[in-house]
């Protein structure tokens, strides 16, 4: 990028608010971004960083109005176009990859179908042409079968091809500006590396501009040269990605550095003679799709997968979507029936049909992905916390009720939170109802599924260290599952690596992330950026492994 280039998106000063209130959304907001540059926009949720991004397509929603600012884009101010004019830019000059590619492709309408739409509005080619044109943009983002796609409906993609399709939808058009609303959150790393890869390398090849969006400040920082960090509607900091990380100077800036996961010290567990949980030689198998004329083979999720868990110890499961770590969580709850293998609790042998089921199950509780789903709307928060109390013998109502504002009190919510509805809490405030929930009879062992993914950098840190704290309080183990390999490496003391339905690799933290052995392992580490503290509340990035081969190279 030229120094003294003319900005090819110019904001400046703009105010948006709510019509009903007037409370401001984005305020005073000013940046620019250059033809070729790729600049991050990263904050919390409810910061304005999407909202500031749709007003560039003049996809305000109704319910908010303009009160000040200009956007301009090649020189043109977008907030005083005709709707003609709007039309001919977007798609064809400014393009929109959204979170959820599930929610932005149509169900109903096959995957040619929706790439050809955009090329037949913007661009005058024969049908011919542009068939040639979305057959070659399939094969550049790796479908594997570029034909028989053009045929597909998107939910017969896995997660991480969607999202390379509605990038490939975009690119088709070589528009000049690329708006990336959290590109890759629902992704697993490897998927994320290779969606983002593969945006860099269809934008450098025509040039494109790119305003990413995200909460991830290691992947922004990865791959945008500028960074802008927005608190509550304002732009609080902005600069280039390697001074900004090293050298925060806004203490919310020091805020959302000072939340991402770092590897704490490693833990002296006791000696056990007994593991809490043993698995052996377990299997999973899901019964294939019938129709009238045919019968697919069952599918098999777990191959023999054995592990133990030893008393006050956190194990991590991680891999790929696919890998079948929730299913062998699932499974270890009792909520997955298997196909073979064996588990044991305190060494004993779970039957369903025994006493020491019953036990287990008491004994073994689990977190979920998504809080919201998991918890009962009709029932009170006191009421979802209570519940599990309902079948320990010979408790009082009264005792009931002080462990529940006991345990309330713990994750941070015992004034006024026992009466409120799911509805009335925040992602986070729901993900420690759902940590309440879970350990509410203090349990001895709790498998916890993806229970951050979905939650802010700063709202992640404060539930991860009141995961920690109650762990260390009450001491119950854990089976900690996620594709957040930053994670992972906070609060596991052993992982474990699954791909396709087998164990992979095991070992220690320190072990797995220092000197992983297995290929597949080492391309999950080779995917994510590392994070170390500067020591005066900066942090550097680095790749803990140089394309999935070689000693940790840092940059």
């Amino acid at each position: 990028m030229a120094e003294n280039s003319t900005p090819l998106l110019s904001v400046d000063k703009l105010t948006l608010a709510i019509n009903s209130t007037g409370k401001r959304v984005v305020n005073d907001v000013s940046f620019s971004v250059s033809p070729g540059e790729m600049v991050g926009i990263v904050g919390e949720s409810g910061s304005g960083k999407t909202l500031a991004a749709r007003a560039i397509m003049g996809f305000i929603p109704p319910a908010v109005r303009r009160i000040s600012g200009a956007i301009r884009f090649e020189g043109h101010d977008v907030m005083t176009m005709a709707p003609k004019a709007l039309r001919e830019m977007r798609g064809a000059r400014v393009g929109m990859v959204f979170q959820e590619p599930m929610t932005s492709l149509n169900p109903s309408m096959l995957i040619g179908q929706q790439l050809d739409e955009g090329l037949a509005l913007h661009r005058r080619l024969s049908a011919a042409e542009r068939k040639a044109l979305i057959l070659d943009m399939l094969r550049r983002i790796g479908i594997r079968d570029p034909e028989g796609a053009l045929t597909s409906y998107p939910h017969q993609f896995s997660g991480g091809m969607r999202q390379r399709i509605m990038l490939a939808s975009v690119m088709l058009l070589k528009p000049a500006l690329l708006l990336a609303d959290e590109p890759t959150t629902a992704l697993d790393a490897v998927v994320q590396r290779e969606v983002l890869e593969l945006m860099v390398d269809l934008t450098k090849a025509n040039n494109t501009a790119v305003l990413m969006i995200s909460h991830d400040l290691g992947m922004i920082a990865r791959y945008c040269s500028r960074i802008i960090v927005m608190q509550q509607g304002d732009v609080v900091e902005q600069g280039l990605a390697q001074d900004l990380l090293a050298r925060p100077q806004h203490p919310y800036t020091r805020k959302l550095l000072a939340a991402m996961p770092l590897r704490g010290p490693v833990r002296d567990l006791p000696k056990a003679d007994t593991p809490i949980v043993s698995v052996r030689d377990l299997t999973v198998d899901y019964g294939g799709r019938q129709g009238f004329f045919r019968k697919e083979a069952p599918k098999r999720a777990l191959h023999g997968v054995s592990i133990d868990v030893q008393p006050g110890e956190v194990v991590a499961v991680v891999g790929g979507s696919g890998s079948g770590k929730t299913t062998l969580g699932g499974a270890i709850a009792g909520l997955v029936k298997p196909s073979g293998g064996e588990i044991r609790f305190n060494g004993k042998p779970i039957d369903r049909s025994e006493t020491a089921y019953w036990d287990y199950r008491l004994n073994c509780q689990m977190v979920f992905q998504d809080p919201y789903s998991s918890l009962d709307p009709r029932m009170t928060i006191g009421d979802l916390v209570g519940e599990p109390l309902r079948l320990v013998p010979g408790m009082a109502r009264a005792e009931k009720a002080r462990r529940v504002q006991e345990v309330l009190t713990e994750v941070g919510l015992a004034e006024g939170f026992a009466s409120r509805y799911p509805h009335e809490l925040s992602g986070g405030q729901r993900q420690r109802i759902a940590i309440a929930r879970a350990v509410v009879r203090r349990p001895s062992f709790v498998i916890a599924d993806e229970p951050v993914s979905a939650l802010d950098v700063t709202v992640r840190a404060q539930v991860l260290e009141l995961f920690a704290e109650l762990q260390r309080k009450h001491g119950f183990s854990c089976l900690f599952i996620s594709h957040d390999l930053g994670v992972v490496e906070q609060v596991a003391d052993r992982v474990i690596v699954m791909h396709e339905g087998r164990i992979v690799e095991e070992g220690s933290r320190d072990a797995i992330f220092d000197n992983p052995r297995h290929d597949y392992t080492r391309k999950l580490l080779s995917a994510v950026p590392g994070l170390e503290s500067t020591g005066d509340g900066g942090v550097r990035l680095f790749w803990r492994l140089s394309d999935g081969a070689g000693e940790a190279a840092r940059t």
